[in-house]
């Protein structure tokens, strides 16, 4: 039985460049994908930063949402202010007031 692959004319140079360069693309992706797949492993593994314990609202404010940063956390009421804490301290240290246009 003859080999198959003796048959068959060479590639001319432009295609061989250009198969060249479709696998490297491929690989580059598959490799990128996986390093993508591995950070998102790494960051859903850490430990969530520490919620403070009990957060002291000034009289007459609900919270309506909650976020945080290195060494600070904020509540957004729902009068439209944004309280900004100390994460050590757990004081109010600002204040913002949110207007509309």
């Amino acid at each position: 039985m003859p080999d198959a692959s003796s048959d068959d004319p060479p590639l001319p140079p432009g295609l061989r460049l250009l198969r060249g360069l479709v696998l490297t693309l491929t690989a580059v992706m598959i490799a990128g994908f996986v390093i993508m797949i591995g950070a998102f492993v790494i960051r859903l593994r850490a430990d969530p930063p520490a919620l403070p314990d009990r957060i002291t609202l000034p009289d007459g404010t609900a919270a309506t949402a909650f976020t945080q940063g290195g060494d600070w956390f904020a509540v957004v009421t729902a009068d439209d202010r944004i309280l900004i804490y100390d994460r050590d301290t757990g004081t109010l240290f600002q204040t913002v007031t949110i207007t509309r246009p």
